[in-house]
């Protein structure tokens, strides 16, 4: 007699049919127990992984909050490649990919660990494009300046997953959908870079005599005020086809985004919205007159 025919004439139909109800309830509570958020992280300077500031003090409180993940998958802004990659080695390098920082920045190593198996997986997971697994990348500024500050132990997996520079919008918030099962598996899903994000219109506001220029001083243009304000409404209101189409959003889009490479990160993260799941918004500042640290959290 199979194991499946011995437990129904010792138990009866009904009380199996409860067991294995009951069984699917724990299953349930346990993904719920472990299914991460996801996160479009305004990263700002690279200068944040080091220093203390009204933006790090909220990225190391919300990390607190958080289930540790098993790991972080991070799509940062500064990986743009000609189709898709994921980061497959077992120790992903520290980048500093920047110029003109003080040396303690670039003595900054992340040794978090990688995970092949879940880049393996997350290929398997993307079916409309050929995912390469990449061992020559690593951790470039826009993930490990954040991470570093919310995880400093390093003691959780890090992979990256590339953008790929020729698509547009929609490619990536329907490339994110597809990554949905991982959130459930405790795997924390993160987009980093900057609503606003045009570095090119740099400026600092007035300043006093003698006083030094403060890169995170709150400060913004009217016309970068006024499009955070918009994406701020658009977010909240789950308006994603006008934040998909942002060249169309407002005359100024193409001020606050004359690059897409720091917005596509916030199209996986609101990709990965589910019906109904509520948002936060949080570092909602404008910064260096042309630039925003906005960012959200979903779940």
């Amino acid at each position: 007699m199979k194991r499946k025919e011995f437990i129904y004439s010792i138990l009866g139909t009904a009380a199996v049919a409860k067991i294995a109800s009951l069984e699917r309830v724990q299953q349930v509570l346990k993904e719920e127990d472990i299914k991460q958020p996801v996160l479009f992280m305004g990263h700002g300077s690279p200068m944040n992984a080091i220093e203390n500031n009204e933006f790090t003090a909220y990225w190391k409180t919300l990390a607190a909050t958080l289930t540790p993940p098993k790991a972080v998958i991070c799509i940062s802004a500064h990986w743009l490649t000609n189709g898709t990659k994921i980061t497959a080695m077992n120790h992903p390098k520290t980048i500093h990919d920047f110029g003109g920082f003080p040396k303690a920045l670039f003595d900054v190593k992340y040794p978090a660990p990688g995970n092949p198996e879940l880049a393996k997986e997350t290929k398997t997971l993307i079916k409309t494009t050929d995912v390469a697994l990449d061992h020559d990348w690593g951790l470039d500024h826009g993930s490990w300046s954040v991470i570093c500050q919310m995880f400093p132990n390093a003691d959780i997996p890090v992979l990256q997953l590339s953008i790929d520079y020729n698509k547009p919008a929609q490619y990536h918030y329907d490339l994110a959908k597809q990554l949905s099962d991982l959130r459930k598996k405790g795997v924390l899903i993160m987009g980093s870079g900057n609503m606003v994000h045009n570095l090119g219109m740099i400026g600092f506001g007035p300043k006093k005599e003698g006083e030094s220029f403060d890169f995170n001083k709150e400060y913004g243009y009217d016309w970068a005020l006024e499009m955070k304000e918009i994406f701020h409404q658009k977010i909240t209101n789950r308006n994603h086809t006008d934040l998909i189409n942002y060249q169309k959003l407002h005359k100024d889009a193409l001020l606050a985004i004359p690059t897409p490479d720091h917005y596509y990160p916030l199209m996986y993260a609101l990709g990965l919205q589910d019906d109904k799941e509520e948002l936060a918004i949080f570092n909602d500042r404008a910064v260096a007159g042309s630039l925003t640290m906005t960012s959200v959290k979903i779940g």
